[in-house]
């Protein structure tokens, strides 16, 4: 179940989802101010999430209850359903958006970049190694599991590279932040763009 919400114009969004093994919400707001409120029972996806929000200005409330006594793997990637949903949802149509997205981002001695593209044609490149650890109870082979999700959902055509890095917290961290800023780069509103970023007219 979703609903757009708010005043005509503004982008936000409330999707929810229920099944079997989760309940997932996400609240969205595209043109936020980077606030949050992040409840998933699994502490360093909320932490993520928090990264999200504050690097890609987005205002972003995430609900979620999972079969956590299983593992961390439905709850993460269900989370990455509804807020490729929500993403999907919040832009609309795609006009007068930039459509594009790109960013490095540095942590300390990791060097990440992720590129996307609101082409309607979901697909995932994962180019990065993470060991098969858990950070807490987040299982770090989840983070591509997630992205997955959201590009399937959003119908993102989403690239993430790793080029170097060697901490698995700091490798995490800085994918989720460069996704962030690539984001908010993608869905930034242009008024030199009219209709849709494509030559085809639609997307």
């Amino acid at each position: 179940m979703s609903r757009s919400i708010e005043k005509k114009q503004a982008r936000i969004v409330e999707v929810e989802r229920k099944t079997a093994e989760t309940q997932v919400v996400v609240r969205l707001n595209l043109d936020g101010e980077g606030t949050c409120d992040i409840s998933t029972g699994i502490g360093f996806l909320d932490h993520m999430l928090t990264l999200l929000a504050k690097h890609g200005f987005l205002d972003l409330a995430v609900k979620a209850k999972g079969d956590l006594e299983v593992d961390s793997h439905h709850t993460v990637e269900d989370i990455g359903i509804v807020l490729g949903s929500a993403l999907k949802e919040a832009v609309g149509d795609k006009a007068g958006i930039h459509r594009y997205g790109n960013c490095f981002i540095p942590m300390d001695e990791t060097l990440a970049q992720v590129c996307l593209d609101f082409s309607g044609r979901p697909f995932l490149v994962f180019d990065a190694e993470i060991p098969k650890v858990q950070i807490g109870n987040f299982e770090a082979e989840m983070t591509e599991e997630f992205f997955r999700a959201v590009a399937v959902n959003c119908g993102l055509t989403l690239h993430i590279r790793v080029l170097y890095g060697s901490n698995v917290h700091h490798i995490i961290e800085a994918i989720f932040k460069a996704f962030a800023r690539a984001l908010a780069e993608a869905v930034a509103r242009d008024a030199r763009v009219k209709g849709v970023m494509s030559s085809k007219g639609v997307l």
